[in-house]
C-alpha cells in the first residue's frame, strides 16, 4: 500500500474516472440525491415549527393564504417589516400545495438544498468533468453547515439558493458559455434574492474579480464579448420590480403602511448593516467560531488544498486558473462583506459554501483517494462517535441529570445519543479507514437521521405551541372571546378558532399585539401599568388584610384560600411573562383552581389562574382554591388582566382598531 493511493475503496468506484455517459450523469444525481435526502431530509413532516423564527415565518404565510394578501407580509395581523416577502410566498405555496403546515413550512428548504448540490454538480461538469463534479458536491453535502441548514425553516436555505443560481448562470456564461440565457438569469435571481433578504445581490460581486482578471490578460473559456451584457441588470431589476414597485404604489397611501415602507427599505436593510442593534460580534467572529467546526470536513482540507491554490493563483500564465480564482475571491468577498457589518450570525456567510466547495472541487478527487485525508475523515468519524458515547453514558450515570432533561423535553438524552452513536460505531466497522470518507458520512447520518426520526417528535409538545394551545383550546370550549397578552408566534400559529388583532394595545379580546416598529414599547407600558395595577391592588389589599390573615392557614407548606369581598375585581387569568408568554384574558373565570400548563422548560411555563388573583405579590397568583401557583424563577413579571364582572365592553375592539382573520380551519396544522 502506497502512502498516497491505498487499494481501491467504494468511494473510488463511485467517483468512476474517465465515465462521463448520460448514464454516468444519472447515477450520480442518483446517488447525491438519495444521500441528500436522508442528510437533510430525515424527520420531515414530523414537527411543527420551533422558535424563534420558525412559528413567525410560519404564521405570516398562513396569514397570507387566509387573507389573500401576499404584497405586504403580515404576522399575526400585525405589518411584518422585517424580511421581504419572497420566502413567505414560496412558504405559502408549499403549504396550499401540501395542504399541510407540518409539510410546507419544512418544504422550500428541503428543496433549496437539493438544488443547489444539483447546481454546483452541473456547473462543475460543464467546466471540469463529471469526476470533479461528484466529487464536490458530495463534499458540499457533508458539511455540517450546509446539511443542518437545509432542515430548519429559515430564509437563509432559500437565499442560499438565489445566491447560488445566480453564479451558476453568471458563471456558466463566463466559463461555460458563451449562454446569455443563462447570464440574465444570473441577474434576475440576484434580484430574487433582494427581495428574498436584502443581501441577494452578492453573487454579482464574483464579476468584478472577473473583470479585473480579463483585463490582465487571464485565461478565459468565453473570449467573445456580446454588447447585450447590458441586458443583464435590466433583468436584475424586473426582478426586484415584481414586488418593489406594486408594494411602493400600496404604500404611498399613508399611514402604517408608509412606515412600513421605510422600515422595510431603510431601517431594515442599511440600518440594520451600519448599526446593527443585535448579535454582536467581533470583526474575527467567522474565521474563529464559525469556519473551523461548522465548515467540516471542507475546511479540514485547507492544508493539502492551499499550495495547489496558491499555483493556481501564482505568476505562471501556464498554471492559472481564473474559473478558480473568481470562486476564491468572491468567497473572501462575502467574508469580508459580512465581517465589517457588527451584527453577526453563523448562518449569514453560508451563501460562501458551495462556492468554496466549487473552488476546491478541481482537486478533490486526487484528495478523496489520498490515505491521509482517508484518516482524517476517519479520525473525525471516531471524535463523533466518541462524543455520542460518552453522553450516553454520563445521562445514563447521572440520573439527576437525566431527570432534568426529561422535565425539561420530555425526552431522556440517553436513547438518542445512545442511537446515534451505535449508528456511527456501525459506520466506522463497515468502511473502516479505507473508506474514510464514507465512514464520515455515515457518522454524520446516524447524527442526523437520530434527531430527525427521534428526537423531532419527542420533544415537539415542549418546542411547539400545539400542545399548550390544545390545552386552552380543551379548558375554553365554553368560553366566548378569548385573549391573548404578548402571545408568541407558536401560540398565534396553533390558535384553533377566529381570532382579532387589538392594533391598539392594551384590554383584551383577541390578540393584543403591535406593529413591528412598536412592540417594545409597547411591552415597556405593559409593564408600567401592571407595576400601578399592583401598587393599587396591593393597597385596597391592606384594608382587609386583618381579616385575610384569619383565613389563611399554613398546612403542610402549603398556603390556603384567602377569600376576597365581593366587590373585588375578577382576574381571568394570570401569564408568567417569559420566553413561552401566552394566555390573558376572557370573559369569565378560565379556571376554578390555578392550573400549570406545561409549553416548555420549568423555567418556561405558563400558569393560568382562576378569579380573585389581584394584588397579589409578584412571582404567585392566588384564587378562590386551596394553592398558590408560583410562577417560575426566571419570569420577570405578571400580566394581570382584571375588569367588574359584568361583561366587559373593551373585550369589543372597534373595527377601526381591529383587524379580523378569518378562520383558521382552512389552513390545516397537522400532518
Amino acid at each position: 500500500m502506497a502512502d498516497g493511493h491505498p487499494p481501491s475503496s467504494r468511494l473510488e468506484r463511485w467517483l468512476r474516472p474517465g465515465s462521463a455517459s448520460r448514464r454516468d450523469v444519472a447515477i450520480d444525481l442518483l446517488w447525491l440525491l438519495g444521500l441528500a435526502l436522508v442528510l437533510m431530509g430525515a424527520g420531515f413532516g414530523l414537527r411543527d415549527p420551533w422558535p424563534a423564527d420558525e412559528p413567525r415565518f410560519a404564521l405570516v404565510a398562513q396569514d397570507m393564504l387566509r387573507s389573500g394578501d401576499w404584497l405586504v407580509p403580515r404576522v399575526g395581523g400585525d405589518l411584518y417589516a422585517d424580511k421581504p416577502p419572497v420566502y413567505f410566498w414560496i412558504m405559502a405555496a408549499a403549504m396550499a400545495l401540501s395542504g399541510s403546515t407540518r409539510l410546507g413550512f419544512l418544504l422550500p428548504s428541503l428543496v433549496s438544498g437539493v438544488a443547489v448540490v444539483a447546481l454546483v454538480y452541473d456547473l462543475l461538469r460543464r467546466v471540469r468533468g463529471r469526476e470533479v463534479a461528484f466529487a464536490g458536491a458530495f463534499v458540499l453535502l457533508l458539511t455540517f453547515q450546509f446539511a443542518w441548514q437545509a432542515r430548519q425553516a429559515q430564509i437563509d436555505a432559500t437565499l442560499l439558493f438565489f445566491t447560488t443560481l445566480s453564479l451558476y448562470g453568471l458563471l456558466r456564461h463566463l466559463f461555460a458559455g458563451p449562454s446569455l440565457g443563462w447570464f440574465y438569469v444570473g441577474w434576475a435571481a440576484a434580484g430574487f434574492g433582494v427581495i428574498t433578504k436584502g443581501v441577494g445581490f452578492l453573487p454579482l460581486l464574483a464579476l468584478v474579480p472577473y473583470a479585473v482578471l480579463a483585463a490582465r490578460s487571464w485565461p478565459a473559456p468565453v473570449t467573445a464579448r456580446d454588447h447585450r451584457w447590458w441586458l443583464g441588470p435590466v433583468f436584475f431589476l424586473v426582478a426586484i420590480g415584481t414586488w418593489f414597485v406594486p408594494m411602493m404604489l400600496v404604500t404611498s397611501a399613508g399611514g402604517e403602511l408608509l412606515a412600513y415602507r421605510n422600515e422595510i427599505l431603510f431601517q431594515q436593510t442599511v440600518t440594520r448593516y451600519a448599526g446593527a442593534w443585535h448579535h454582536h460580534e467581533p470583526a474575527w467572529y467567522y474565521f474563529t467560531n464559525v469556519i473551523p467546526l461548522l465548515w467540516l470536513p471542507l475546511i479540514a482540507l485547507v492544508p493539502w488544498l492551499w499550495p495547489r491554490w496558491r499555483r493556481a493563483l501564482g505568476r505562471d500564465a501556464a498554471s492559472r486558473d481564473t474559473f478558480v480564482a473568481v470562486l476564491l475571491a468572491w468567497v473572501v468577498l462575502v467574508l469580508l462583506f459580512f465581517s465589517v457589518s457588527a451584527g453577526k450570525r453563523g448562518v449569514y456567510v453560508l451563501p460562501a459554501l458551495p462556492a468554496l466547495a466549487m473552488a476546491a472541487a478541481p482537486w478533490l478527487p486526487e484528495l478523496l483517494r489520498r490515505l491521509a485525508t482517508r484518516r482524517l475523515a476517519f479520525a473525525l468519524a471516531a471524535i463523533i462517535a466518541a462524543a455520542l458515547t460518552v453522553g450516553a453514558l454520563y445521562f445514563l450515570l447521572a440520573t439527576e441529570a437525566t431527570a432534568r432533561a426529561v422535565e425539561e423535553y420530555g425526552l431522556a438524552p440517553a436513547l438518542p445519543l445512545g442511537v446515534a452513536a451505535l449508528g456511527s460505531l456501525v459506520a466506522l466497522g463497515v468502511f473502516r479507514v479505507r473508506d474514510g470518507w464514507l465512514a464520515y458520512g455515515g457518522a454524520l447520518a446516524a447524527v442526523l437521521v437520530t434527531i430527525g426520526l427521534v428526537v423531532y417528535p419527542r420533544i415537539d409538545a415542549v418546542r411547539s405551541g400545539r400542545a399548550f394551545m390544545s390545552t386552552v383550546a380543551e379548558a375554553s370550549r365554553d368560553i366566548d372571546e378569548l385573549g391573548l397578552v404578548g402571545a408568541k408566534e407558536q401560540y398565534l400559529l396553533q390558535l384553533p378558532r377566529p381570532s382579532v388583532n387589538r392594533a391598539g394595545g392594551g384590554g383584551c379580546g383577541g390578540l393584543v399585539r403591535g406593529d413591528a416598529r412598536s412592540r417594545a414599547a409597547r411591552r415597556r407600558q405593559v409593564a408600567r401599568a401592571v407595576l400601578r395595577r399592583d401598587r393599587v391592588a396591593r393597597d385596597r389589599s391592606r384594608e382587609s388584610s386583618a381579616v385575610a390573615s384569619r383565613d389563611r392557614r399554613t398546612r403542610g407548606g402549603e398556603v390556603h384560600r384567602t377569600r376576597r369581598p365581593a366587590s373585588s375585581p375578577l382576574v381571568h387569568s394570570v401569564e408568567c411573562v417569559n420566553k413561552f408568554s401566552a394566555l390573558a384574558c376572557s370573559p369569565r373565570p378560565f379556571c376554578q383552581n390555578p392550573t400549570r400548563v406545561r409549553s416548555g422548560p420549568p423555567t418556561m411555563s405558563n400558569h393560568i389562574c382562576g378569579p380573585a388573583c389581584a394584588g397579589i405579590a409578584p412571582r404567585a397568583c392566588r384564587d378562590q382554591g386551596d394553592r398558590i401557583a408560583r410562577c417560575p424563577p426566571k419570569s420577570r413579571r405578571l400580566v394581570v388582566m382584571t375588569y367588574s364582572r359584568s361583561r366587559p365592553t373593551s373585550c369589543r375592539p372597534s373595527s377601526s382598531s381591529a383587524r379580523v382573520l378569518p378562520s383558521p380551519a382552512s389552513v390545516s396544522t397537522s400532518s
